[in-house]
């Protein structure tokens, strides 16, 4: 893997920072465009999962992922990316107007149209049209590719502290 770029984020601090830093490492001179968007990728991935890692040490179990949006429903890749890294299935939703179907289940439902917010989902919700499985094979190397982008963060971190 030696030429793949590493996504280098200041992340040792679990809470919301907008002051740290971030970058590439292992860039070379065939570092082309693919590979640079593959690490940035990759980057949006690992961001992902210590969020996710987050929830669990407050005790909040996430057992699969829900996606919806431009991205989601557009990219594959990344979504096959993001399922490989979380090591869960991730749901993509239908619709293309996710959020405000959602916001016209909680207002039908309190126009008294619906009895509860559950009745209005199995009423106006309109499924998933893909679920991208982890494959285990990807997920070994994105583990492995995730200890190194933490440990390049913790460095990056020390590094860039005073700057």
């Amino acid at each position: 893997m030696s030429d793949r770029i590493v996504p280098v984020k200041a992340i040792t601090h679990s809470d919301a920072n907008q002051s740290l830093k971030g970058g590439l490492t292992s860039l070379n001179l065939g570092s082309d465009a693919p590979r640079i968007f593959r690490a940035l990728a990759e980057a949006t991935c690992f961001g992902a999962k210590k969020i996710v890692e987050r929830f669990g040490e407050e005790g909040v179990e996430i057992k699969g992922l829900i996606g919806i949006g431009g991205v989601a429903r557009k990219s594959p890749f990344i979504m096959q990316m993001m399922a490989d890294v979380m090591g869960m299935p991730i749901k993509i939703h239908k619709s293309e107007q996710t959020c405000a179907t959602g916001a016209a289940m909680f207002a039908a439902t309190v126009a008294g149209i619906y009895e509860n917010v559950g009745e209005a989902m199995q009423k106006m919700g309109t499924g998933f049209e893909t679920t991208y499985q982890p494959d285990k094979a990807n997920r070994d190397v994105y583990q492995k590719r995730y200890e190194a982008y933490n440990r390049f963060a913790v460095f990056n971190e020390s590094l860039l502290q005073n700057t």
